[in-house]
């Protein structure tokens, strides 16, 4: 028994814009948080406030930096171990911050739970991206 791609799945893995779409849609949250950030300037240093995060204007603007290097690097493809890492370790301290379910109770600590792995889940993500872009750049 093979256990081998599909022909069509194989091309569509093999295309290269799947790599860049594939980058495109992890980071892509973390592009539109920034520049919301970066329009909505008070909306960015209120969130920052809401978490206990002083200075809440320093916060922010390392948030928006993080969120948009971090997400430029892993998009060009160049650097993309220090953007995963950027946005992994973001990540993890965001969902500490926002999704503490070890102090809840009830139906908010399922969901918070539910929320904490599930950007677990998007750090084995940016590990993947790490790992990708530097298998690509050793054959190259």
């Amino acid at each position: 028994m093979s256990f081998e791609n599909p022909r069509p799945i194989a091309a569509i893995l093999a295309w290269p814009g799947a790599s860049f779409i594939a980058r495109l849609a992890l980071v892509g949250p973390y592009i539109l948080g920034g520049m919301v950030k970066l329009t909505d300037w008070q909306g960015a240093v209120a969130e920052q406030a809401h978490f206990g995060l002083q200075p809440a204007a320093l916060y922010a603007v390392l948030t928006i930096a993080v969120e948009l290097i971090g997400s430029a690097l892993i998009l060009a493809d160049r650097l993309a171990w220090l953007g995963a890492g950027m946005l992994g370790v973001f990540t993890i301290l965001a969902a500490s911050v926002a999704n503490d379910f070890w102090t809840m109770h009830g139906p908010e600590r399922f969901m918070a739970t539910n929320a904490f792995f599930e950007h677990i889940g998007l750090v084995g993500g940016f590990f993947l991206v790490a790992i990708l872009s530097f298998l690509r750049q050793s054959r190259a």
